[in-house]
């Protein structure tokens, strides 16, 4: 799957989507401290209602947002 690419202040910003295993509100409260810190806060989303629960981000570091999501549970898979 091809990734959109848009363009923010002159700089491309890459929008990736992952596969996750966040499946509530509970789980996501665990995760946003780690993608705030890994990603920016505003810069991601997750779609709780789609079966996959689609993490989709703007930019940042994705080895650092894999690390933040292990070290409290979850996992993402890149689609």
């Amino acid at each position: 799957m091809e990734s959109a690419v848009y363009k923010i202040n002159s700089m491309k910003m890459e929008v990736q989507k992952f596969k996750t295993n966040i499946k509530c509100g509970a789980c996501l409260e665990k995760v946003t401290p780690g993608l705030n810190e890994a990603i920016g806060k505003d810069q991601w989303s997750v779609d709780l209602t789609h079966p996959q629960r689609i993490l989709t981000i703007q930019g940042g570091d994705v080895t650092v947002m894999n690390a933040k999501l292990k070290q409290v549970g979850y996992n993402a898979e890149q689609l």
